[in-house]
């Protein structure tokens, strides 16, 4: 997926998957298992970013969904 930088998908299972650009780096690799809360990667400026920051992206069969229905807030 170009233009995403240092990317991270996470395969949640279902066909669900989460995919997290633009990371400085990441502190797992392909197959790795992953518990909730664990640091996975470090937001960075990859992908021809000039200023740090994070995409964040939820698909489901591939296709995008939108992330706010499964964000919560803590307000």
């Amino acid at each position: 997926m170009r233009g995403f930088g240092l990317l991270l998908i996470l395969d949640h299972g279902d066909g669900y998957m989460s995919l997290y650009g633009h990371n400085q780096s990441l502190y797992r690799s392909l197959g790795e298992w992953v518990e909730a809360g664990e640091v996975v990667a470090v937001v960075g400026r990859s992908g021809g970013r000039s200023r740090s920051g994070l995409y964040f992206g939820l698909r489901h069969q591939g296709l995008p969904l939108n992330p706010r229905q499964w964000c919560r807030s803590k307000a």
